[in-house]
């Protein structure tokens, strides 16, 4: 018998009576989530119909096969034209992937989406990447809750008690959640007793609410007594922080005259109007003796943020600075991109630093871009600096930031006597490196009981290792750079790539024995030649590399305030806003060293450093001497030092710079090519010569090998773009970048702004 053919849907739906037409489906809305992530822009999503988003929400989507954490972005129509990302490919919105999760996390502004957006633009950065700086990975994933623990509302009969148990229920009775590690500090106990009571039902978990970790400043606590112009400027700069509108103030003070003082009288106005401050530092040793003044003025000590901190506390300061309760932040330049709740106020100091120039990654200027934020957030903010850099002086030039200036000392005291040791007339032992006049003038410091500095910013023993028999140099196996010596820890080591091997017994290349010598001097070759010299002295050594961080630092700081250092040997380290009061004598063991190589910046740059180190000596009431040795005193670098007369230095700078619109009358943006393979590399950066751009005010310089031609098994060559003013560089970039396709392996980054030409 035949099969029955089976019967169509069609025909089978024909024979049924009219079904009414089912709901459309409502429509999906869809919503851009940017990830922390190198990816060119955000993605698209489905929003659920039961989850509320928002532009800022802090958001859990899929990705692949993975779940990762971004936040809910929108268009920026207020970048400018110059700086606006290319258009995104739009995906269909039934092929949208839904949202997975909304976080319970405060949303970041729309002030600080915008700025991260400008800060993309310009860098030409993916936005992700920039996200990443606020969105720390600490931060990603689903985050787990703070859980505590109080009693069990029905705790069992049979829970065998101890003394130990019985510690931690009596603490509980007041109702108050606790943690663990709270519940055994203050018990006295062991987690484990915790523990096992939670394992007898005992306690109860509960989500803890916020952490406030952070106790407010009291801008009226400890009021200062300013006078004179001290007390004019600390009006002007409160003035403009009550006035709440964007402005851009330098701060200019000789080294001493209490700058640090009127900004915290600024931080003052700002926490009067409920709002929050931010300061950043140049470096992270800078905060120890910064601290200590700061709690001496507001009783309590702000938040603090640098890559040094712990995870937890980064947590906490993340959370504090997105709800206000940290109302004061100070850290590094990566403390620019947290989620503040109210900025009102940011202080750059020392902004001259070209520390604050943050190299790899997302490659960015903090000193700068905190100029941004404030202006995206309409808030003032204050540049801090004894030496002003080049830029920031033309701004106050130009009429674009205002200007306050400190020439004198506070307290009366006066500034040091610069004197220049020319080493040709003045020439050390055979072997050694310390003038006698230099030597001559320590022993009479040690004599009347003062404290005296030898600065020299070069790390290790010696900078350089060569075979007295075949001239063989000990370089790097990974970086064109020579092996420092590190003789304390018997090791070479590179200082670019941080490869480190020990001091070989003999010649790798020709095997002679006791044939290695050390060529130049670090700071531990000059320790060792004052220990020598003044083997009765007590000598302290400060440098990144003897310092293990911020505690360290603190501490050997209070060792030379207490006066049980008699000498302090160190790096730029030492030239970082220290007040050591009985500190009478700077000598710079080799103040040419910054002179040397094609950096434009080089004069300036050793200029600011011999000045400032230069400033740690005489700031209380006995006169400070600074002795400058070099075989150049007829520079124009050192003739400034003596003569004190940096305002006229900076002009000749200035006036050097400006007929070839170097910056910062000109923009300058490099491009460095990298790759494992030579001759990938070469390509490369051959067909970005070949279409370079031209035209009136346009003009590039490359490619070339760069300085360090290999670093970390990657070969380099650089490009520099060099433009009028009034020419932005960034459509420029994109267009010519679009029109090269790298190498295998081969990698182009981009550098606004570069102060470095390594």
């Amino acid at each position: 018998m035949p099969k029955k053919k089976a019967m169509e849907p069609a025909l089978f739906s024909s024979l049924l009576p009219d079904a009414p037409a089912p709901p459309a489906a409502p429509a999906r809305r869809r919503v851009s989530v940017l990830l922390p992530m190198p990816f060119a822009g955000p993605f698209d999503y489905a929003a659920p119909p039961n989850m509320p988003l928002n532009p800022g929400d802090v958001v859990v989507v899929p990705l692949g096969r993975r779940r990762e954490t971004g936040v809910v972005w929108e268009p920026n129509p207020n970048l400018p034209a110059d700086f606006a990302p290319p258009p995104q490919r739009t995906v269909e919105a039934a092929r949208l992937r839904p949202v997975a999760e909304l976080l319970d996390l405060p949303p970041l502004s729309a002030e600080l989406r915008h700025f991260i957006d400008w800060v993309a633009a310009y860098t030409l950065t993916p936005p992700g990447m920039v996200l990443a700086m606020t969105l720390r990975l600490h931060m990603r994933g689903v985050p787990t809750p703070s859980m505590g623990w109080v009693l069990a509302e029905d705790r069992p009969d049979t829970v065998r008690l101890t003394p130990a148990r019985q510690k931690v229920l009596d603490l509980l009775q007041d109702g108050t959640a606790r943690t663990t590690t709270d519940i055994a500090n203050a018990a006295n106990v062991g987690p484990g007793v915790v523990k096992g009571l939670a394992d007898a039902k005992a306690l109860k978990a509960v989500k803890l609410g916020p952490e406030r970790p952070f106790a407010a400043p009291n801008p009226h606590h400890n009021l200062p007594v300013l006078e004179g112009e001290q007390a004019t400027a600390t009006v002007a700069l409160r003035n403009t922080v009550a006035e709440g509108q964007f402005s851009v103030t330098l701060l200019e003070g000789v080294t001493g005259s209490g700058k640090t003082e009127i900004y915290l009288e600024a931080i003052a106005a700002c926490l009067e109007q409920g709002k929050q401050a931010l300061v950043l530092l140049p470096e992270i040793a800078l905060s120890a003796q910064w601290m200590q003044r700061f709690t001496r003025r507001f009783g309590t000590e702000p938040a603090i943020w640098h890559s040094e901190i712990g995870q937890r506390a980064r947590r906490l300061t993340w959370h504090a600075a997105a709800n206000g309760s940290a109302t004061v932040v100070v850290g590094a330049r990566s403390a620019l991109f947290l989620p503040f709740n109210n900025l009102g106020l940011i202080i750059v100091d020392e902004e001259h630093e070209s520390l604050f120039k943050q190299e790899e990654g997302v490659i960015y200027n903090a000193r700068d871009m905190a100029v941004v934020r404030a202006r995206l957030s309409g808030f003032p903010i204050a540049l801090v600096s004894a030496t002003p850099s080049l830029e920031t002086l033309a701004n106050v030039e130009a009429g674009r930031y205002r200007h306050l200036i400190l020439p004198s000392r506070h307290g009366g005291a006066s500034l040091p006597e610069t004197r220049i040791l020319d080493m040709r007339d003045h020439p050390p032992p055979r072997g050694l490196f310390l003038s006698p006049a230099l030597t001559e003038q320590l022993s009479a410091t040690f004599e009347r009981q003062e404290q005296a500095m030898l600065f020299l910013n070069r790390r290790g023993y010696a900078p350089l290792t060569l075979c007295r028999a075949c001239g063989h140099r000990m370089e790097c196996p990974h970086c064109t750079a020579w092996l420092v010596e590190h003789r304390a820890k018997k090791m070479l080591s590179c200082h670019y790539c941080d490869h480190t091997e020990p001091m070989p017994p003999t010649c790798p290349t020709c095997g002679a024995e006791e044939s290695l010598t050390a060529i130049g001097p670090g700071i531990e070759r000059i320790t060792e030649e004052a220990k020598n010299l003044f083997p009765d002295a007590r000598i302290l050594v400060m440098a990144s590399d003897t310092l293990g961080g911020p505690a360290a630092t603190a501490e050997a700081v209070a060792k030379i305030s207490r006066r049980e250092v008699d000498l302090v040997i160190g790096t730029q380290i030492v030239a970082k806003g220290w007040h050591f009061p009985h500190l009478t004598l700077v000598g710079i063991v080799d103040a040419d060293l910054g002179l040397g190589g094609g950096d434009l910046r080089a004069g300036e740059r050793t200029i600011q450093l011999l000045h400032q180190v230069a400033g740690r000596a005489g700031r209380a009431s006995t006169p400070g001497r600074v002795l400058l040795q070099s075989y150049t005193p007829e520079h124009p670098v050192m003739q400034a030092l003596v003569s004190g007369d940096f305002d006229a230095f900076m002009a000749q700078e200035a006036a050097q710079r400006r007929p070839g619109f170097w910056p910062p009358y000109g923009r300058l943006a490099a491009l460095i090519i990298s790759a494992e393979d030579a001759k990938e590399a070469d390509a490369t950066a051959a067909d970005l010569g070949r279409t370079a751009p031209y035209g009136e005010g346009i003009q590039v310089l490359g490619p070339a090998p760069a300085p360090i031609a290999v670093l970390r098994n990657r070969h380099r060559r650089r490009i520099l773009l060099r433009t009028w003013r009034t020419i932005a560089v960034q459509p420029i970039l994109r267009r010519w970048l679009s029109m090269v396709k790298p190498g295998k392996g081969a990698r182009i980054d981009i550098d606004i702004d570069p102060v470095s030409f390594l």
